[in-house]
């Protein structure tokens, strides 16, 4: 595995969620830098005993936008 990717999601009071499409690989953050280094970090947790990581991991920002029409 080269690449792991997560679906990131904003959250309404700004902050974000990312789950990992492959894995159940999880976390949340307030902001977009501490966002990845918490999905760094929990890669790492989550494959401390193996000996392949993964090289990639890919962030795919998913925003749901509501347009009302009047």
């Amino acid at each position: 595995m080269n690449e792991l990717v997560f679906e990131v999601t904003q959250e309404e009071d700004g902050g974000f969620c990312v789950e990992c499409l492959s894995e159940n690989i999880f976390t949340q953050s307030n902001t977009w830098e501490a966002l990845r280094q918490n999905v760094r970090e929990s890669v790492r947790a989550f494959y401390f005993d193996t000996p392949q990581t993964p090289k990639r991991i890919r962030l795919h920002l998913v925003r749901d936008e509501l347009l009302v029409i009047p």
